[in-house]
């Protein structure tokens, strides 16, 4: 079988590492990388720290509008699925990367599976939502990660193709738990002592590219008296006015299994992003998601996860007081999803 994989941003590096290794167990996989994220620090380091395969093709498209972007990877990946001529094209998650490469699939006829099918946030002013939804509409395998995922995509009307493998991050998680522990000496090389201090990550375009937002989130952070350390990603950086907070510990982003070290050591975690919403998960962390909607649904409703959108208030508030604790269900599978993926494409 062969299997036409495309990536083209960070979180789908991290689901790509254990899918890839497996599919290529006893599948013939060819690895596309679109470009999105094409910065050292956001592409290049997690095919080098996680084993991931050199990608055989890198479009690189890099970033634009989306419509320049989605139309140049898309003009890309025709061409490259005609001469490749896939049993299947295979995309991960809600990127610009997935809708391309879901949509030229879909027009040439060719099968699409979708990894992290039928997570809705149900706000489509997040462009994230839109490419999600119209990804899952064109696919024919749908590779929920959750029961709640399936269950929306039933709302839906889909109910074909579906089946529940698991969250591929979780395996990620579980895979590369141990390596990420050799590198807990970020912790002391940043002067940090572990439970003393929340992790913080903030690149969301409704936040990052609202000048208002972004300076109230910057607020909260500061007035919630803690010690944080942000991670910071290019775009935020691009966009503040003036030097970050000094009260706000600001490093450059770095690799997977120095992000997980981080989560492991901080008290609590502070971000915009999906997946790190699903590592404070995994690792038993209180999670104060700075948006007012989330994907994981089952994180908010497990009581280990709360939205406070951008108000400086809500936000110092969580941090100085947000800490749950008790049962957390087993809500991201078994951690052999990539194990199921590589079975139900043949």
């Amino acid at each position: 079988m062969k299997i036409l994989s495309v990536v083209g941003a960070r979180p789908q590096f991290i689901k790509a590492a254990p899918v890839s290794r497996v599919l290529r167990r006893k599948h013939l996989e060819v690895l596309v990388h679109t470009g999105q994220h094409y910065d050292d620090n956001m592409s290049d380091i997690f095919f080098r720290e996680l084993d991931i395969p050199k990608p055989d093709i890198n479009l690189g498209v890099g970033s634009g509008p989306h419509g320049a972007q989605t139309g140049g990877m898309m003009a890309g990946l025709e061409k490259i699925v005609l001469e490749v001529n896939p049993d299947w094209v295979l995309v991960y998650g809600d990127t610009n990367s997935t809708l391309a490469a879901a949509l030229v699939a879909a027009k040439l006829h060719v099968p699409v599976a979708h990894v992290e099918a039928g997570v809705r946030s149900f706000d489509r002013r997040m462009p994230e939502e839109i490419n999600r939804v119209v990804a899952d509409h064109v696919s024919d395998r749908l590779l929920c990660p959750t029961e709640v995922a399936v269950r929306n995509l039933a709302r839906e009307g889909v109910e074909r193709g579906v089946r529940l493998v698991g969250d591929v991050m979780y395996d990620a998680f579980l895979f590369y738990r141990g390596a990420a522990a050799e590198r807990a000496g970020i912790v002391n090389k940043l002067g940090l002592a572990p439970g003393q201090f929340a992790l913080a990550t903030l690149h969301r375009a409704e936040n990052a590219d609202v000048p208002e937002r972004l300076r109230s989130i910057l607020e909260g952070i500061v007035l919630s008296g803690l010690n944080v350390v942000l991670p910071l990603h290019p775009r935020t950086r691009a966009r503040l006015e003036g030097a970050p907070p000094s009260q706000i510990h600001v490093i450059d982003p770095v690799g997977y299994l120095e992000m997980l070290a981080l989560e492991e050591a901080a008290a609590l975690i502070v971000t915009d992003s999906g997946g790190v919403q699903k590592e404070a998960y995994f690792l038993g962390k209180p999670c104060i998601t700075l948006r007012d909607s989330t994907e994981w649904t089952e994180t908010v409703e497990a009581g280990w996860n709360v939205l406070v959108g951008s108000s400086s208030e809500s936000i110092a508030h969580a941090m100085r007081t947000f800490r749950p604790v008790g049962h957390r269900p087993e809500l991201f599978g078994d951690g052999h999803a990539a194990e199921k993926i590589s079975e139900l494409l043949g």
